[in-house]
């Protein structure tokens, strides 16, 4: 009986325990108010705004008008679970004042009280949640105002996980498997994306060092990667491009791209006849390349970076291409735009005849982040920016940079939230999407400094609801690399942001890059936008990249897949090379920044004006393709052309491709526009200078310099 009384003492004192807590969610360290939108009651002056509490910079200050109270404001994007606030103050700090949350902005809850506070720097723990913050004084410390350096907001959370497999749609081949079976999965892949452009397929193809006797035909958003630390590591025997899928005729060879491999030809030249969207990265060809498709049909490319090509290139029947930093064995003709820069073995400067724009160097680049095998392990590898670069940067030992673990960055797949990807943001992580489609119900926030996000296998962002696909803060070295923005059906105001408005910070040491990063509106379904792509950061490299509104698809019409304007480019020193931007219904290029260059432009002007009428710019008829604002003092392009083709009206004209102000700082080199067999006429090339160009003909209308 003793054992039995013992063990219902037990058993009671076990029932009226107290339950031992669950473990609580951390307190994270990242900051989920850095670079979110903020708002205030006052401000001191125009040099004090909201922003500075959240920009992550201990320079610079919100400061508010000398009076009680005042209110600083900040949106964390998502209902929170907040655990810490941080409060760094100038010397007008707060005595007395609050920590609020708000569902909506509209409803405030107090997490912490604070009287007879002393100024400084401040950790407040707190307990609650809520999608906006504030800090809310009613007493100051000073005579003067309310004045913040930084204010962070630490939430609860556990950490996302960083690495991890790639997913089903990125295909890891081996040298030790058959030749026979490697085949056979890429020739399955082409079968199914050889002529799915609106289809829905992403994969990626990835080869580890070694050789394998085979040709990647290369269909729609496939991406085809060598996994080694340079080109020569891996070697296939061909990456091909070609378009009997579509009659010999290659202007729709869209998206699609290879990189970081050799080619040792089966007949000695390797063919990539691709249109636009299709990058052609460190590559090594033992041989000859050719860019034209089988019948030397029409073409419409193209984009080659720090690449080797033994032999001769044949651009034959492409219209247009651009080459970056590169190594050529000989080129054969250029059509209407051929343009080099930093390429060793480039032909001569010549245009307008041959049509060759030539620079010895390129003035600042960077090659896009890749991924690679460093023994077992996938590591990014992020290449040096570098400076009046020629030639490839391997050409005298591995491409200079830094390497980063595949465990430093959250590898998306198709499904995640959009609250998701920001949360692993905030954590620290870089961001990896493996192939598919992903739909943004939210921004997505870059917000540190350094940070890599890359997509394999032509990963499509969607915005739904009218968001802004993706927005990058002002600060150094982001590095966006391999995407592709699919404009929703609900209008975004922009689908890519870079950089804050009205702000100037000097990014040259180290700025953002964007590299393959492609915008659509239309063609899957009637997407809907203002601007495609918009640039507010100083120093910005834009480095290939394809805007376009729709011209044929799905849900295409001068009212279905609206959208205004494809780059409006507000930053100053921004550089672009290999720029493609079609169809947009006013002007496809705005710029607006001091001391812009651009290095190759290609454009189509909108195929679908409904009439004259309809497509004017006041008494002006119709939109230049690349307008450079009349407030700008220095400007500068090279190898540019804007081509038109009226598909609803063939009469309709505009009365000039190019519109710049006319100063001495501002300089143009290698300009045409060229009416594809006489659907419209261009009254002049660049403002009321050189031209028409008209008539069935499909004759360039050339400007050797401008002024």
């Amino acid at each position: 009986m003793r054992h039995l009384s013992t063990a219902l003492a037990v058993l009671a004192a076990l029932l009226v325990a107290p339950a031992v807590p669950a473990h609580a969610a951390a307190c994270q360290s990242a900051n989920a108010a850095l670079n979110r939108p903020a708002t205030a009651s006052t401000t001191e002056n125009g040099g004090t705004p909201a922003g500075n509490a959240f920009d992550g910079n201990a320079g610079t200050r919100w400061s508010s008008a000398f009076a009680d109270p005042q209110w600083l404001r900040v949106d964390l994007d998502a209902p929170q679970a907040i655990c810490k606030v941080d409060l760094t103050w100038e010397a007008a700090y707060g005595r007395d004042f609050t920590i609020q949350a708000s569902p909506d902005g509209d409803t405030w809850s107090v997490l912490k009280s604070v009287t007879g506070a002393t100024g400084g720097t401040a950790s407040y723990e707190v307990s609650g949640s809520g999608r906006y913050l504030r800090v809310h004084g009613t007493a100051r410390g000073t005579v003067w105002g309310y004045s913040l350096w930084e204010v962070a907001v630490h939430t609860e959370g556990g950490d996302l996980p960083g690495g991890g497999d790639l997913g089903p749609n990125v295909k890891v081949f081996d040298p030790s498997m058959p030749a026979s079976a490697v085949q056979a999965e890429i020739d399955q892949i082409f079968r199914q994306q050889e002529a799915a452009q609106f289809g829905t397929g992403r994969y990626a193809l990835m080869f580890k060092p070694g050789s394998y006797p085979v040709n990647v035909n290369t269909g729609f958003y496939t991406s085809v990667h060598g996994l080694g630390r340079n080109p020569d590591d891996v070697t296939v025997k061909g990456v091909s491009v070609d378009a009997g899928w579509f009659g010999g005729n290659a202007t729709q060879n869209f998206w699609r791209s290879t990189e970081n491999l050799a080619v040792d030809p089966y007949d000695g030249t390797n063919r990539w006849a691709v249109a636009q969207a299709a990058p052609f990265r460190r590559m090594h060809i033992r041989g000859g390349l050719n860019l034209a498709p089988t019948g030397y049909g029409w073409a419409s490319g193209g984009y080659i970076a720090d690449s080797k090509i033994d032999g001769t290139v044949g651009p034959y029947s492409q219209q247009q291409w651009y080459t970056r930093d590169s190594t050529v064995g000989g080129w054969t003709n250029g059509v209407w735009n051929m343009t080099f820069s930093g390429v060793e073995g480039a032909p001569a400067n010549s245009f307008p005849e041959p049509r060759y724009t030539t620079l010895a160097t390129t003035p600042i680049s960077r090659e896009k982040p890749y991924l690679y095998l460093d023994g077992t392990g996938y590591r990014v590898f992020v290449p040096a920016k570098r400076t009046n670069a020629r030639g490839t940067t391997w050409a005298n030992g591995p491409t200079p940079g830094t390497s980063l673990p595949l465990t430093g960055f959250y590898v998306a797949k198709p499904g995640v939230t959009a609250a998701t990807l920001n949360q692993a943001l905030a954590q620290g992580l870089n961001l990896l999407f493996t192939p598919g489609v992903y739909h943004l119900d939210r921004t997505i926030d870059v917000n540190r400094p350094d940070t890599v996000v890359m997509g394999l296998g032509l990963a499509t962002l969607v915005p739904t609801g009218g968001v802004t696909a993706m927005r990058v803060a002002d600060v150094d070295g982001v590095r966006l690399a391999g995407i592709l923005i699919d404009a929703g059906p609900v209008s975004s105001p922009v689908l890519l942001e870079i950089g804050r408005p009205g702000t100037h910070t000097d990014h040259a040491a180290n700025p953002i890059s964007l590299q393959d990063v492609f915008v659509r509106v239309g063609g899957q379904f009637a997407g809907k936008a203002g601007t495609g792509m918009a640039v507010h950061a100083d120093d910005t490299l834009i480095d290939h990249t394809w805007i376009w509104r729709a011209d044929h698809g799905e849900g295409v019409g001068w009212d279905v897949n609206p959208a205004d304007v494809g780059l409006r480019v507000n930053g100053d020193d921004v550089l672009a090379t290999g720029l493609f931007v079609e169809h947009f219904k006013k002007y496809n290029v705005e710029w607006y920044g001091e001391r812009g260059r651009t290095i190759f432009f290609q454009n189509e002007l909108p195929y679908d004006p409904p009439s004259q009428a309809a497509w004017m710019n006041g008494t002006v008829k119709g939109y230049a393709a690349y307008k450079v604002a009349d407030s700008v003092n220095v400007h500068e392009g090279w190898g540019m052309g804007s081509y038109c083709v009226f598909t609803t009206d063939a009469s309709i004209q505009v009365d000039r491709g190019f519109e710049t102000p006319v100063k001495p700082g501002v300089r143009f080199h290698s300009l045409l526009v060229v009416s594809l067999g006489g659907k419209g006429r261009y009254n002049h090339v660049v403002n009321d200078t050189g031209g028409p160009a008209h008539g069935p003909e499909t004759i360039p209308a050339t400007v050797t310099t401008y002024p």
